[in-house]
């Protein structure tokens, strides 16, 4: 892989559409487009917001450039050879194993190496403050407490390209600050992400550039205080200050 220049396109989404089939009878399937004709790119070192009402295909999209789903329409290109890593809170976990031990399932699936998930191993349980409860079943915590602990194993691991669906602030309110204050710091220290979120104060602050997708295709791309400003004027049907990125 050759050594990334910032700007340069790392991904590339040219007219990519997802089917899924529904069943309406016996014989009868209807197939809905999630997403019918999203064009963007990725560049290196920035953070790409991607904002849009429910239902309009973000997380889709995501997803396709995780590579946890194929297009049935259009290319995906990655022009490196990147990592790219999906952000997902209880990624894998199985309820009978130890925290610890979904620490290294969920870690490898999200594309770390046993030896690296062993160097961070310590880091990781301290961060989701489980120490005292790490090696027993995940099936005894509470929801709150695998929040924490997905959270930081997703957050441990270290692609080239970062993707986020709205996990900003997991858990309890302390640990909610705490890891909205986390994420921030690793968005905004010159790595390459995508930012799902709707809020638009938080794109605002992180985001280089927006993509705005609307009934399933691109509807705009560019700089964040556009794209929002014409967001807000559309969708919200309303003139509204867009908070300074």
């Amino acid at each position: 892989m050759s050594v990334p220049v910032p700007g340069q396109p790392v991904l590339t989404m040219s007219n990519v559409g997802v089917c899924f089939s529904r069943r309406r009878g016996l014989f009868d399937q209807q197939k809905i487009w999630a997403v019918r004709d999203v064009s963007l790119d990725v560049r290196h070192g920035e953070t790409l917001g991607v904002i849009g009402r429910n239902g309009v295909g973000k997380s889709t999209v995501l997803r396709v450039m995780a590579g946890i789903i194929n297009p049935d329409s259009g290319v995906l290109k990655n022009y490196g050879g990147y990592s790219v890593s999906l952000l997902a809170l209880q990624v894998g976990f199985l309820s009978y194993l130890t925290g610890r031990e979904n620490i290294f399932l969920s870690g490898m699936l999200l594309g770390m190496g046993r030896a690296e998930i062993s160097g961070k191993l310590d880091e990781i349980v301290a961060f989701s403050e489980l120490d005292e409860v790490i090696d027993y079943p995940v099936k005894t915590y509470s929801l709150g407490m695998k929040a924490r602990l997905g959270f930081a194993i997703s957050f441990h691991a270290d692609p080239d390209v970062l993707l986020i669906d709205e996990v900003l602030g997991v858990g309890d309110a302390q640990f909610r600050a705490k890891s909205t204050t986390a994420m921030r710091g690793k968005i905004l220290s010159n790595r390459t992400a995508v930012l799902v979120s709707h809020n638009l104060e938080m794109i605002g602050e992180m985001c280089d550039r927006v993509v705005w997708l609307e009934n399933g295709t691109t509807r705009a791309l560019g700089a964040t205080d556009d794209v929002l400003r014409e967001y807000v004027r559309q969708v919200k049907g309303r003139a509204a200050p867009v908070p300074a990125g």
